[in-house]
């Protein structure tokens, strides 16, 4: 029988398959279902800035309501604000996952100041989880921002956050980087456990009718799984920290193209929302299935057989569909019925 063991951020996990960040994960029945189901490891959905600020919001309000008292207010009643999720109930949530099931658990930070990454990586830690991912993401609206500020700040964060814990840290990163090759680098010898490539980010769209701007969900399909596989086969052998691929993986077969290309690990979210967490074992019996068939003992004998490092053909992740599309068009608009 084949052995998907696999290691990533320095743990040995049973086979590939991360249950990524989402909000599927904040249920532990949920968390229970995915561990059944196969899941190596799971990320619980991100605590971010925003909800440390309203905390701080309303413990201000409460502190201070009693201030501004005079004969001539209108009410006694100070503002109403919710607070669906403040990060006290994020952490003793996450201390309730962490004994809600038995693999690895990941807490995913989402924060904007250094204050927030540290202080809040370090009560993370403080409830048991086997490791961080930070989510670095900034998206620039001012032209004058410079490339070099931005990802030697994010490298600084890294670096304080893993001066500050004792667990593994990992990056989640999206493509919007000048060079996303250098700054992993970076992030590599900042002492990253580990990158995550790529992000899905929500993008705004427009409702013509009503004038306004929407955020629909956005979930991802099998061919979003081409940017990531391209970036993992250039980085494989080339960083120390573990590679994790994301986005569009939906089957065992995407699975093992990610490791052929370089991956030690992957993160899905998209399939266990269109087919439901079971998804999972299917995934993982596809894997063994084909190991089997292919006579591969463990995913050591074919992770990185298609990476940059190893394969010939070189162009592959350089030019090369751009050249085969522009030399081949007739027989792709064929292929689609374009043309008879």
């Amino acid at each position: 029988m084949a052995d998907l063991r696999t290691h990533y951020m320095g743990l040995e996990l049973k086979n590939p398959v991360i249950a990524g960040a989402s909000s599927l994960t904040t249920d532990t029945e949920n968390l229970k279902k995915m561990e059944a189901a196969g899941a190596s490891a799971i990320v619980y959905k991100s605590l971010f800035e925003e909800q440390v600020q309203l905390e701080n919001l309303e413990l201000f309000e409460l502190k201070t309501e009693y201030e501004d008292r005079n004969a001539e207010m209108v009410t006694l009643f100070p503002n109403s604000r919710s607070v669906p999720s403040s990060p006290t109930e994020y952490l003793l949530k996450l201390r309730r996952a962490r004994e809600a099931v038995t693999i690895p658990l990941f807490a995913s930070l989402n924060a904007l100041n250094d204050d927030t990454w540290i202080e809040y990586a370090i009560k993370v830690a403080e409830t048991g989880i086997n490791g961080i991912e930070l989510n670095f993401y900034t998206l620039p609206v001012d032209s004058g921002v410079m490339r070099d500020t931005i990802e030697s700040k994010q490298t600084e964060t890294l670096r304080k956050v893993k001066g500050a814990v004792n667990i593994p840290v990992a990056v989640k990163l999206s493509p919007f980087y000048t060079n996303p090759l250098q700054f992993i680098s970076a992030l590599d010898k900042a002492g990253a456990d580990a990158v995550v490539i790529f992000n899905r980010l929500l993008q705004p769209d427009v409702d013509i009718y009503n004038e306004r701007h929407t955020f629909p969900y956005n979930l991802s399909s099998s061919e979003d799984l081409r940017l990531p596989l391209r970036f993992t086969g250039i980085l494989y052998g080339n960083i120390n920290a573990s590679v994790c691929s994301s986005t569009g993986i939906y089957s065992g077969g995407d699975v093992i193209k990610m490791i052929l290309a370089g991956a030690d690990a992957v993160q899905v979210v998209s399939v266990m929302y269109r087919n439901g967490i079971d998804a999972l074992r299917s995934m993982t019996e596809e894997i063994e299935k084909w190991m089997d068939a292919k006579g591969y003992a463990d995913t050591d004998s074919f992770r990185g057989k298609l990476s940059l490092k190893d394969t010939r053909l070189k162009r592959t992740y350089q030019r090369a569909q751009y050249l085969d599309f522009m030399m081949n068009a007739g027989d792709i608009l064929k292929k689609y019925r374009i043309i008879p």
